[in-house]
């Protein structure tokens, strides 16, 4: 498996390269995010090890644009940034998973492993439900990761897959911020963030005729989020 490291730090690069490559993995080096997204323009790779303090492109910024260009490497994100709203804003900008720095190499070779099987898992766990899923005419495909409408296909990220499938399943409950924290994302620390609201403003621009006055994916002020399904 082809793996391309982005980091801007030497010395951390060249280390995870040589350890990479002794898993037997094909390590590639990219030191800016300019780089990273040419390389990932031209060539496939099995997943990213991406750094979020980089010259050029930062972290999240790149992460976003390979999602906008619907390529959809599996990401590790990896960064100092080790706050709670660090991490949801690196899964609301495209990532697959966090891992703050310092890490343990062995951690890190064993989150790198489960993430290039989770892509997998995750769709079979999402698809358990339902796999097809009608809203507002447009049909939501969890196997494929996809919702389609008339002659339009959009590509779900894992993590808006997975925030979508939580809502839909709590159909007609108002679901807090403090559940999806949990529940979907797997932090059980209290935080302000408007990572979830942008994830909401996304799945709207989906689902909505007028994603601005919204009649599925509501918002309940004050508490959280409420998915009807007036279809």
């Amino acid at each position: 498996m082809r793996i391309l490291i982005v980091e801007d730090e030497k010395h951390l690069a060249e280390g995870l390269k040589f350890n990479l490559e002794t898993e037997g993995y094909e390590a590639e080096i990219a030191e800016d995010g300019e780089i990273a997204f040419r390389r990932l323009s031209e060539e496939n790779f099995d997943a990213v090890v991406l750094d979020v303090m980089l010259p050029k492109i930062d972290g999240f910024t790149l992460a976003a644009r390979l999602r906008q260009s619907e390529n959809f490497v599996p990401i590790l994100m990896l960064t100092a940034l080790g706050k709670s709203e660090d991490v949801l804003k690196g899964f609301a900008s495209g990532a697959d998973d966090y891992l703050p720095k310092p890490f343990d190499l062995s951690i890190f070779l064993a989150r790198l492993k489960g993430l290039l099987r989770r892509r997998e898992w995750l769709k079979r766990e999402m698809s358990r439900t339902s796999e097809i899923v009608t809203v507002n005419g447009r049909t939501i495909d969890f196997d494929s990761l996809e919702i389609r409408h008339e002659n339009k296909v959009v590509r779900l990220t894992l993590m808006e897959a997975k925030f979508l499938r939580y809502l839909i399943e709590n159909e007609g409950k108002v679901v807090s911020r403090k559940m999806i924290l949990e529940e979907v994302w797997g932090l059980c620390e209290d935080t302000d963030t408007r990572a979830i609201d942008n994830f909401i403003v996304r799945l709207r621009k989906y689902l909505e005729d007028e994603p601005n006055k919204p009649k599925f994916l509501q918002t309940v002020r004050g508490v959280g989020y409420r998915f009807v399904n007036e279809g």
